[in-house]
Order: C-alpha cells, then structure tokens, then sequence
C-alpha cells in the first residue's frame, strides 16, 4: 500500500511503497499484498480493528493507501448498500488491479478508486464518517501531515483510524537468536525511516488534534509458516545481502535454521500491530 539497533543507514529511503509504480516487481508486490489479506490471521486482526473504530453501515468512509483495495472489500461488507468506500493511492498500477479485483464489491455498495496522494487528499473538508490508513504510515515521508489531512475530510464527531506494524516487536523462533536479530532489525532499519512506526501511531493522532485517542494492540501468529510469513522472511534474507549485513552463504544457513524448525513443528513468528482511533472534535 502506498500513500505519497544495528547501524542506522544514510537517509536514502529504500522502501519500495515509497514509488510503487517505478518498481521492477511490481506484480509480486501486488500479490504480496493479496497473500497478507487472505491469511486468516491477517484477516482478523485487520476485522478487529475495523470493528474498533468502529465502520458501521450506511457510513461514507475514505481508506488512504488503498493498494489493491484489500480493505476496500471489507469496508464494504461493513458499510453495505447506504454506504460508500473511497480508496485512494498514488500508485496508478495497484488502482487499476484494485479496480479489478473489487468489481464484485462494486455491486454491494458505492466504491469509488482514484489516484491522489494522502498528504493533499482531493477532497472537501468533513466529507466521510471515518478516514482510515492500514499499514500505510509505516511507508509515508510526513506521516503527521497525512493524519492532519485524514482529520481534515472527517466530519466533526467521525472517526480517524490508523493501524501499523511495529517491526521492533518481532518474535522468531532460530537456533541463532544473534543472526535473526541482525537480519530482521537490520533490514527494517534500512529500508524504513521509522521501524517502529506502531507506537508512534496515538501520539500522531493527538498532535493533529483529535480527541479520545484508543489503542488496539494486536498480534500477528503464525505456527506454521503461511505462505505469506515464507515469503516475508525470505526478503528479509534477500534484502540483508544486497544491504551487505550478511553474505548469501549466511542468509542461506538462516533460511535453513528456519526450514528445521519449521521441520520439528516449533516454528514462532509474531509481529505486533497497533490500532489507534481518535475522534474530530465538534
């Protein structure tokens, strides 16, 4: 989705949210998006904190950082036919595959898909009932000003909801604890401005001046190594050699360590997400 420990690299970005659509990848990248949403685990976190905000039905509500419009279907199961679920992204080539992809939801209630940036959304001031931004601020170079946009198209007494992952709350089971702290944190450190980007998310919300800030932590479990959580880990691996933090014959023997435990079914990953949700004043 996009929206316009170890030694701290230079401040060149190198996620690639940042531009999807100047990435080489980019169908695996949309896929990727695809795999998180259909892991069961992933699905309910992400319902739980859709029902936290809360969504309820017949509510106009703008998702920010769209991507393939994952959380677009289920704003709509949510909203119903009252309802209306705006996405944006400035991606161009998510937005058409997104606009593929919720032609079904279409029909459910009104949903509609642009291109925009989230720091200078093109709408009207207190146009939805809620404005939500998942796992997007992670990605953004001004996050603040993104929730201060988001604050600014809620109607008075709506909803603005933001939920992150924390990438410094990681749990992993290997036989070499030193090694997967050095390629987890370490990639995330080069790729990300701010890692740990859950935490910040309520104090985000109160600098741009809402009200009755609420926390939703969260977990993301996975015992048995989901097609999405393998993926994951290997780009973690790919990403520490190209950033020189290990060597290919390292991040081999890593994968490996993985494959046992995997192998004798003591296999742990958990990753936290935050949810903070806080009111426009009158």
């Amino acid at each position: 989705m996009t929206a316009r420990g170890h030694p701290r690299p230079t401040r060149r970005h190198l996620d690639p949210w940042r531009d999807a659509d100047a990435q080489t990848n980019l169908e695996q990248m949309a896929a990727g998006l695809e795999a998180r949403g259909r892991t069961p685990a992933q699905a309910r976190l992400r319902r739980r904190f859709l029902r936290f905000v809360p969504v309820r039905a017949g509510d106009h509500v703008l998702e920010v950082g769209c991507g393939t419009g994952v959380v677009v279907r289920d704003l709509v199961a949510l909203v119903g036919r009252r309802g209306e679920v705006v996405g944006i992204d400035s991606s161009r080539l998510l937005l058409d595959r997104a606009r593929r992809l919720c032609r079904e939801a279409a029909g459910r209630a009104r949903v509609a898909l642009r291109v925009g940036d989230g720091a200078r959304l093109p709408f009207a001031a207190s146009r939805f009932d809620a404005a939500l931004a998942i796992t997007v601020l992670l990605h953004v170079a001004d996050p603040l000003r993104v929730v201060r946009e988001m604050a600014r198209v809620t109607r008075p007494g709506g909803h603005v909801g933001v939920q992150d992952q924390d990438f410094g709350v990681v749990a992993l089971t290997h036989p070499d604890h030193e090694l997967t702290d050095r390629i987890m944190h370490g990639v995330a450190a080069h790729i990300y401005p701010e890692p740990h980007s859950g935490r910040r998310l309520p104090g985000l919300l109160r600098a741009a001046g809402l009200d009755d800030v609420r926390l939703l932590t969260d977990v993301y479990q996975d015992t048995t190594l989901e097609p999405w959580t393998k993926t994951f880990l290997e780009r973690r691996a790919e990403r520490a050699v190209s950033f020189a933090i290990v060597n290919g014959t390292t991040a081999a023997r890593w994968l490996d360590g993985l494959t046992e435990v995997v192998a004798q079914g003591a296999f742990v990953l958990t990753l936290n997400y935050y949810g903070a949700v806080g009111t426009k004043p009158a």
